[in-house]
């Protein structure tokens, strides 16, 4: 099992629309790429006081195959339009992580 994190420290002057973008675009273009077989949305609670809210965005891939063609075919499109929407309104950064 393979997941796939993408941690996005979003403006809260952006927050609310930015999760509405998430659940009903970003997410599901992701998903209907159908190489991912499980995803999750979390908000951190353990928030230290800064210029916006943390959110973790997660992906399950049964194989590395998987998240390579999802990164090789998919990705840089989805990844384009959530940066035209939100550019400067966010940081981020991914950590690919394997089940032990």
């Amino acid at each position: 099992m393979i997941l796939f994190n993408i941690t996005v420290n979003i403006s809260h002057q952006a927050e609310k629309e930015w999760l509405k973008y998430m659940k009903e675009h970003y997410i599901p273009a992701v998903m209907a790429s159908g190489l991912p077989v499980e995803n999750k949305l979390l908000r951190l609670l353990t928030e230290i006081e800064n210029e916006g809210s943390t959110y973790t965005n997660q992906y399950i891939f049964r194989t590395m195959e998987d998240f390579v063609a999802y990164q090789t075919e998919y990705q840089s499109e989805i990844i384009e339009k959530h940066h035209a929407k939100f550019n400067g309104q966010y940081v981020s950064f991914r950590s690919l992580l394997e089940e032990a």
